[in-house]
Formats: structure tokens, C-alpha cells, sequence
């Protein structure tokens, strides 16, 4: 039985969303909250930067898909933010470059449908210790970097009209975010990863968007279909005796 077609929701980015479907990552929790509501699909790409984003851009987003999605979330920035040097461990890119490739990647979502919503996360923060202590001295990461390119990010959402999360800001203020929030100084744990979920989660709640995308807002798919359905139409419990 095939019913009518579940909102789909993409999540496209470098490592941070790769990743975000393993144990505990904030692509699984949005997928296990979004159950029988929307499909989450995910495209990432570990090592990946913007400019790398452009290359695929019309083939991952084609604007004659039959099918568009109803949120896109982007993440690009962090692999960005690098210092140029060493060369051969740096997946750099200037800040003006960097710029008008999120402003080329936000227009092109924006237009694949009036529907169409887009979210963009800043680049989170990261532990400069951590990340010397797991890729050695000649890391090419750090916190400092990042911040610039997330202020960037927000600057240019913020032009465009395209919902930002300030996640460089909102994770530092857990008072452990540097010792529970990473694996290795960059990619998130499962404590950085709630942390990226509930915001996406509030952002999607605050939008005044037509329909809405707010998990508890949407309708679930095939209820009432079975007596033991665990589900009623407003996400209340209707029989939990399995």
C-alpha cells in the first residue's frame, strides 16, 4: 500500500552531516522524530567544502526533479573555515569565495520550489586542544576560524532572508560543551549532536511556514488503520498494548 507522498526533508553538507546518522547524531534523532511524518535523506560528503558543493549542486538539486524537497538543510563551512597551509591537509577556501558560494547554493534552493524551505547551520565551535591532540601540531582547524566563517554565514542568511542556527554561539553555552560536545575536537558526539537537533527543532516550531514543518504539527501517515496503532492523529497514543 503506497500512500500519498511524505514531505522529504534533505540534509546536505560535509562530514558533520555525513556523520549525523551514526549513534546518537542529530540526523537520526530528526529521523526517528519525524516517523510516519517525513522522510530525511541524507547527502553528505566528508572533506567536502563549498566550492565542492557547486560542482554537484544542479545534479544533487536538479530544478526539473519531479519532486522537490519541503526542507533543505545546509551545512558547509567548517572544512571552509581551515587554514590554507599545509596544502595538502587543508580543504580551504577564501572568505569572500566562501561567501558567494553559500549565497549561490542558498539561491538555488530557495528556487527549486515555492515550498521549498531552506535552513543553514553555522559552523559549530571546536576544541583547539582536542583537535592538536587527535591530528598533531599541524591541524588546520580551529575554533578562532570557524567563528569567522559562522558569522559569515549568519551575515549572509540574514541578507537573504534564509533561517539561520547559530550553533558556534548556542553549543558554547553548555558549560561542558568542551569536553562533551566532540569525538576529536570537530566532529560532534552525541551531546554536541541533541544540541544541533533541538535547535533545528525550535527553528522549524518558530517558522511561520505554510505548511508546517513542526513534527507535532504534521499529520502521521496510515492512522487508524490498525486497533494497536501506537499513534493518533496528533501524535497521542491510542493503544500501547502491543
Amino acid at each position: 500500500m503506497v500512500g500519498p507522498r511524505r514531505p522529504q526533508f534533505v540534509l546536505f553538507g560535509s562530514s558533520i552531516v555525513q556523520k549525523s546518522f551514526g549513534n546518537g547524531g542529530w540526523g537520526a534523532i530528526l529521523a526517528d522524530t519525524y516517523a510516519r511524518k517525513a522522510d530525511i535523506v541524507m547527502r553528505g560528503y566528508g572533506g567536502w567544502n563549498s566550492r565542492n558543493a557547486l560542482q554537484v549542486l544542479d545534479q544533487i538539486f536538479p530544478k526539473d526533479a519531479a519532486v522537490q524537497p519541503s526542507l533543505v538543510i545546509t551545512y558547509f563551512g567548517g572544512n571552509d573555515s581551515m587554514k590554507p597551509i599545509p596544502a595538502e591537509l587543508s580543504s580551504h577556501v577564501p572568505l569572500p569565495e566562501f561567501i558567494e558560494n553559500m549565497k549561490k547554493i542558498a539561491t538555488h534552493l530557495k528556487s527549486l520550489s515555492e515550498k521549498t524551505r531552506v535552513i543553514f547551520l553555522g559552523v559549530p565551535p571546536a576544541n583547539d586542544e582536542m583537535i592538536i591532540q587527535f591530528y598533531g601540531e599541524r591541524a588546520a582547524r580551529s575554533n578562532e576560524g570557524g567563528r569567522i566563517y559562522s558569522e559569515a554565514t549568519l551575515k549572509l542568511c540574514q541578507e537573504l532572508e534564509v533561517k539561520a542556527i547559530d550553533l558556534w554561539t548556542i553549543m558554547q553555552q553548555k558549560n561542558d560543551w568542551l569536553t562533551t560536545c566532540f569525538t576529536d575536537g570537530v566532529h560532534l558526539a552525541s551531546e554536541g549532536s541533541k544540541i544541533v537537533a533541538k535547535e533545528i527543532m525550535r527553528a522549524l516550531e518558530e517558522a511561520e511556514w505554510e505548511p508546517s514543518l513542526y513534527w507535532k504539527l504534521m499529520p502521521s501517515e496510515f492512522v487508524g488503520i490498525s486497533p494497536f496503532d501506537s499513534e493518533g492523529n496528533n501524535g497521542t497514543i491510542i493503544n500501547s498494548n502491543m
